[in-house]
């Protein structure tokens, strides 16, 4: 009964305490710090399951920490998308764990498993933050956290490409905080719910103020994202990083999605007066120029891994190009494609590791080699993988492009969104099939044909699962399809929301 009144909290609460228990017994019983670790993600997917069975049918719950009333204190809320988004995050959290474990790269430093669950921490708390400036401390908690996972292992390649991440994310945590202090100056709360109800009163001499606060705040989420042209950071960080830890950065640019889509109708949507929907005509223009230089990164990459990092830019582009639409059936949708690209980008740099583990000196490197043990294996894992990431049938990204091309439809721009679309997927599918020949089929002529030994095949465990969820996702279209379209439609009526958090707070 407790669990069940304290449940919105939980999944912040879990990785928090999870995270100095397995610093302190880390060097004297690893076993025990990874059980730990493990135990936590399982709990946090049990967790954020109890959640979405609780939302399911349409309930908004408002938790307010410390009983301080909204809008005044912190409000926790969980609805829909946050469960949806909860639920994805323990789910990739424990395959790049599992993966992490079983070919021991974990082992590479004393903190990887703290690091984890505070990264976990942050990502739960961006999810479920009903304010802005949460929203913020947050995704500081799961930067800072990022930054040691992302330097895991050390290396020369893995400090450049740290100090432009952790340059680039300083630039744009100061860009958030100056847009927070205007809207603050404007509206006199952080509290979204309340700040969307207040919006539409600001006079009309400082709209020019408002309209700016709104497109700095929705340019932070954009570099969060990696949607172009704040997208360079992404490729070199994404691609140098531990296999596993780039699987679980696979939903970082996600929580940048999220809070576009969580904050523009919330705070700037029809009840904002002369601010509605303020970013919303530059959001379509950048979602599709990147998606055409995540594909043709895609197709010009050098390694198994950097084809991975801009399919993450592909993707994100593709499923902004649907947010773009702002209807619920567009939204809907991109929520169901977040799921797939999600999944599908951690498998693909699963795969990578499992390739480079074998290929020795080759690496994943897209050029011919040497014969390597379970290259058959492998390249069926790289296959299944690429096809996801292009959105061919039958997994689900095929349905995903699919569900994104008909609500297109109906809207002015659908020409271009179409466009887009299949003339990416078309160079996705040559990039992957270019660089799939040059590993799998072709070897060097100088190299002799003996295969090189492979390692145990526990590390397809990882990847195998991650494909196996894609097919889950594409069995169960109808109903992952149906909770997508009901999680868009409550983002876009920010009425409920709104009353469930500041009646339930106390706020006249």
């Amino acid at each position: 009964m407790i669990l069940a009144e304290h449940l919105p909290v939980l999944p912040v609460a879990i990785p928090a305490l999870a995270a100095p228990f397995a610093l302190l017994v880390m060097r004297r019983r690893r076993a025990l710090g990874v059980g730990i670790a493990l135990t936590s993600c399982l709990a946090m997917l049990g967790a954020a399951l109890a959640l979405m069975a609780r939302v399911i049918d349409g309930t908004i719950i408002s938790y307010a920490m410390g009983d301080w009333p909204a809008p005044f204190g912190i409000v926790l809320v969980a609805d829909r998308l946050a469960a949806m988004m909860l639920v994805l995050t323990a789910t990739l959290a424990l395959i790049a764990l599992l993966h992490a474990v079983v070919t021991r790269a974990d082992r590479k430093g004393w903190h990887f498993h703290p690091l984890f669950q505070f990264q976990l921490m942050g990502l739960n708390g961006a999810f479920l933050t009903g304010d802005l400036f949460n929203l913020f401390v947050f995704f500081e908690v799961l930067l800072i956290a990022s930054y040691g996972l992302m330097l895991h292992g050390q290396g020369s390649a893995r400090l450049k490409a740290g100090v432009q991440y952790v340059v680039v994310n300083l630039v744009g945590s100061s860009v958030f905080l100056i847009a927070l202090g205007l809207l603050y100056s404007l509206t006199g709360t952080l509290n979204m719910a309340d700040m969307g109800l207040r919006v539409a009163e600001i006079a009309p001499a400082d709209q020019g103020l408002l309209r700016i606060a709104a497109l700095l705040l929705v340019s932070v989420f954009a570099l969060k994202a990696a949607v172009a042209p704040l997208h360079l950071w992404l490729a070199r960080t994404y691609a140098v990083s531990t296999p596993a830890v780039a699987a679980l950065f696979a939903i970082m640019t996600k929580v940048g999605v999220y809070s576009i889509i969580r904050v523009v109708p919330q705070v700037f949507g029809d009840g904002a007066g002369a601010a509605a929907w303020v970013p919303a005509p530059y959001l379509l223009p950048a979602a599709i120029v990147s998606a055409v230089i995540g594909f043709a990164g895609v197709f010009v990459a050098r390694s198994l891994s950097e084809q991975a990092a801009y399919a993450v830019v592909g993707s994100t582009g593709t499923l902004l190009i649907a947010v773009a639409g702002w209807t619920p059936e567009s939204l809907g949708a991109a929520l169901y494609y977040l799921v797939h690209s999600t999944i599908a980008a951690a498998a693909l740099f699963l795969v990578a590791d499992v390739v480079a583990r074998r290929r020795r000196g080759y690496g994943d490197s897209a050029s011919p080699g040497a014969d390597f043990a379970d290259r058959q294996g492998a390249g069926l894992l790289f296959m299944v993988a690429a096809i996801a990431v292009c959105g061919l049938p039958p997994l689900s990204g095929f349905i995903g492009k699919l569900l994104i091309l008909k609500s297109l439809a109906p809207l002015p721009d659908w020409g271009a969104g179409w466009t887009v679309i299949l003339v990416t997927t078309f160079i996705g599918v040559i990039g992957f099939a270019r660089v799939g020949s040059a590993v799998f089929w072709k070897a060097a002529a100088a190299e002799p044909q003996q295969p090189v030994p492979g390692t145990s095949r526990a590390d397809f465990a990882a990847p195998v699962i991650a494909l196996a969820l894609l097919v889950a996702l594409s069995v169960g279209a109808g109903w992952a399809s149906a909770y997508a379209n009901a999680a868009a439609a409550q983002v876009l009526d920010p009425t409920q929301s709104a009353a469930v958090v500041l009646l339930q707070g106390g706020a006249s």
